[in-house]
């Protein structure tokens, strides 16, 4: 399946999309929490360094809990404007509760995109990978991990990646 970039380029979906979408669904309900502490954001900010450094990733990682950021950083490469990707993409799960990557998956599966049918300003919010829902079990989307950078693919299967290590462990 193609899929847009980091840059907001859109390119053509195939027939896969309706598959995609499930599959986005499925890591959301796996990867539900039992608490996320202010340790945890830490913990798993510190897994998502480690797994960006290891690959060379020109990254940017966040971490918000409700409004307040409990971790940032920025690693060689990675720019402001990867700050501004991760606000805007960060307010699409606020807004949705469900992955950036989900919600521009599912407009793109309808044949057509989310800048042009939300109705949000673009220059706010983004739906393209790397955003996902700290979701904690019998509260619900509580926070935010985001990861800007690479394209947006990338960008979210870090982030699953890291959630999942960070689950298990």
């Amino acid at each position: 399946m193609s899929a847009g970039t980091s840059t907001g380029v859109s390119v053509e979906l195939t027939a896969e999309s309706s598959e995609h979408v499930k599959t986005l669904e499925e890591q959301e309900r796996l990867l539900v929490l039992p608490r996320f502490t202010y340790e945890d954001a830490w913990r798993l900010g510190s897994l998502l360094v480690e797994l960006a450094l290891d690959r060379s990733a020109p990254v940017a990682i966040d971490i918000t809990r409700g409004p307040q950021q409990l971790f940032h950083a920025a690693l060689p490469g990675s720019t402001a404007d990867n700050d501004a990707w991760i606000d805007r993409k960060r307010r699409v799960v606020e807004r949705y509760a469900e992955s950036s990557y989900l919600v521009g998956t599912r407009f793109r599966a309808k044949g057509t995109t989310f800048e042009d049918s939300s109705r949000l300003d673009p220059d706010h919010f983004a739906a393209h990978g790397g955003s996902f829902p700290i979701a904690v079990e019998g509260a619900g989307v509580i926070g935010t991990v985001t990861v800007s950078g690479l394209p947006q693919a990338e960008d979210h299967a870090m982030v699953v990646e890291a959630l999942e290590r960070f689950a298990a462990a």
